[in-house]
């Protein structure tokens, strides 16, 4: 895992300084503490921080070919090099080192922009080839690893691991896209399709981007998908046993490190799971770890302790307490962009905690995307079986009219909180699964915007794009469609994004087995009922666990990485709760009606309603914008 950088040329190739891509890359050190290279030439320049896992005292980057045509900057692992290495070997190809980044030059050298398809794992990568003058940066099917570019004034494109390596060099422009501030208020994050400054992208999960000096940049193109399109046939053992086989093939291939491993365990599915076929796996004890809060509610390290006494791991656990707060400027600082997940500061805390004892760290995520594992999507299964029942006139009438009434009980139990459900049915699938996903609802952020800024919009509204994912989206179901918007924009711009930056903010390499292609693959096959039953999800999978985990484990309810974010606002962060709407920053903007900033905020610190996941929002905005040094 490693952190690069660099510069490109689109056009005359111009001396590149080295200085500038030293100091892009020196900024994310924190993602290479073991070693740092810089090379350049006419037109383009490559730099690397190293934090090393294989190959220890091989695999220097920047790398060139054996025949030095071509040069490789690379951020990632490739879980399948040994097997790719061997076939490559066998046509006469020869290796100096042991480690993955060269098996990547020989495979761009044998098969071309064809080699992406032939690389199990998770990378981010620029590589410059000498004979067509072009430079390829590259991304994983899924988005593990992030990269950012951007255009400069002089004629080049930089990219980097982080959006602060652009900002590292001198001619990037500071200033705030107006729909990327309305997407971060519709999400909790910047997603993948835009980023919070004009003129820096983020390169899309599954896509390469090739580059050449006599031409202008090129756009992305897609190299990899994921389809719902077609559905796997077998009865229930069968599918189970294919199941299983892909669990054990993910989880024993991103065993290979030569640095201690570890994993993650929350106690939860997915964790449990991971950490059960690693032992099966290995004879030595699996290393586990596990952070959990001073609030009851939260706390879910006793699910952990049982797992780890189950399975006789090496286990740690820290409790942290509920006055945490203190390290929103350390967030803000990890993240760049505005980034209001609260779980990102017990994701963080877990890191901290593992890096103690290992540098690699396996982690579950990817199972609730892949199998449907989020209340949300359940409730979307079940909601479409209604949609079908009424046709979109009536519900547009009838129930779009009652939800607009309908009072927001935040303080109600569940079952009476009808008013999301109602204005959810009474729009098509994908617009009520983009209500239902997102953390503010139009009419909400409309209130807290400015005239000014509302025009500057233009209509536009942060759920379009997901809207859209969906009616395009390779799928058979509506529990399809949803699970492709949360693999395709969720997943990377939320999850993914939060355990990079955390992981990488401590120089801990993490890795998610769960999200192996070729398991996501076959689970996008499985029919509806294989992935939900009744109020289920995760159906096959837990099915396949019985083996391996205990009921009480498989099927308590859901409760995720959570944070006490509601308490933090209501007592230790009142103030700074109530100072929002009056920051100097957000004010300076001209985004925001501080007004109705302050009411909200009252009302949550009253107890009358829970405006927390809100108001976390804004303050995150408003400590980033002051780190980016913008006002608008």
């Amino acid at each position: 895992m490693c952190g690069i950088a660099g510069l490109f040329h689109c056009g005359t190739p111009k001396p590149v300084d080295p200085t500038r891509i030293e100091r892009m890359c020196n900024v994310m050190a924190h993602r290479g503490p073991d070693g740092s290279g810089v090379w350049t030439a006419p037109g383009v320049g490559l730099g690397h921080r190293r934090l090393s896992i294989i190959d220890l005292a091989g695999s220097p980057q920047p790398m060139h070919s054996p025949d030095g045509r071509a040069a490789i900057v690379f951020n990632g692992e490739i879980y399948n090099y040994r097997e790719l290495r061997r076939e490559l070997a066998a046509e006469g190809i020869q290796f100096r080192t042991d480690g993955d980044t060269e098996v990547i030059l020989a495979a761009w050298q044998r098969w071309g922009v064809n080699c992406l398809h032939r690389l199990n794992g998770m990378f981010a990568f620029a590589l410059y080839d000498f004979s067509s003058r072009s430079l390829l940066l590259a991304r994983d099917r899924l988005g593990v690893k992030p990269l950012f570019t951007a255009q400069l004034a002089d004629g080049s494109l930089a990219f980097a691991s982080e959006l602060k390596g652009l900002l590292a060099h001198p001619l990037l422009r500071r200033e705030v896209d107006p729909l990327a501030v309305e997407d971060y208020l519709t999400w909790g994050y910047v997603p993948d399709n835009r980023s919070i400054l004009k003129g820096i992208e983020k390169l899309p999960a599954g896509h390469y981007q090739l580059l050449r000096h006599d031409a202008p940049p090129a756009s992305p193109q897609q190299w990899w998908d994921i389809s719902f399109a077609d559905r796997r046939r077998g009865n229930e053992r069968d599918l189970e046993a294919e199941l299983l086989h892909h669990l054990r093939e993910a989880v024993t291939s991103r065993m290979v490190a030569d640095v201690p491993l570890g994993a993650f365990l929350s106690g939860g599915v997915d964790s449990s799971a991971v950490v059960a076929l690693m032992a099966e796996a290995q004879q030595a004890p699996v290393r586990t770890c596990s952070i959990g809060f001073d609030v009851a509610a939260v706390d879910e390290t006793s699910y952990a302790a049982q797992i780890a006494e189950l399975f006789g791991t090496m286990h740690q656990a820290r409790q942290v307490g509920s006055d945490q707060f203190d390290a929103v400027e350390t967030l803000v600082e990890m993240f760049d962009e505005p980034f209001a997940d609260a779980s990102a500061l017990p994701t963080w805390r877990v890191c901290q905690l593992a890096r103690e004892t290992v540098t690699v760290a396996l982690s579950g995520d990817g199972a609730d995307e892949a199998f449907a594992g989020y209340r949300r999507q359940v409730f979307h299964a079940h909601e479409e079986k209604a949609r079908s029942l009424l046709p979109a006139p009536v519900r547009r009438g009838l129930l779009g009219g009652l939800g607009s009434v309908w009072p927001k009980a935040d303080w109600a139990p569940r079952p009476l909180r009808f008013k999301s459900t109602l204005l959810s049915l009474a729009g098509s699938g994908a617009q009520g699964y983009a209500r239902g996903l997102s953390a503010a609802p139009p009419e909400v952020r409309l209130q807290l915007y400015s005239p000014d800024f509302a025009r500057r919009l233009g209509g536009y509204r942060g759920e379009q794009p997901l809207i859209e994912l969906m009616s395009r989206a390779p799928a058979r179901s509506g529990l399809d469609r949803a699970q492709y918007a949360d693999l395709k924009f969720w997943l990377p711009g939320d999850i993914l994004t939060k355990v990079d930056r955390t992981s990488m903010s401590v120089s801990l390499e993490a890795r998610e087995p769960l999200l192996d292609h070729r398991l996501i693959e076959f689970a996008a096959t499985l029919p509806d009922n294989m992935r939900v039953r009744g109020k289920q999800g995760k159906y096959l999978l837990k099915r396949a666990m019985r083996r391996y985990l205990p009921d009480d484990i498989l099927y308590r309810p859901k409760q995720g990485f959570v944070t006490p974010i509601a308490q933090w606002l209501r007592g230790p962060l009142a103030e700074q709760t109530r100072a929002v709407g009056a920051s100097n920053i957000l004010a300076q903007t001209g985004w925001f009606d501080g007004a109705a900033i302050g009411r909200l905020a009252e009302s949550h610190i009253s107890g009358r309603s829970d405006n927390s996941r809100l108001l976390w929002q804004l303050l995150m905005l408003d400590r980033s914008l002051q780190r980016l040094e913008i006002t608008g």
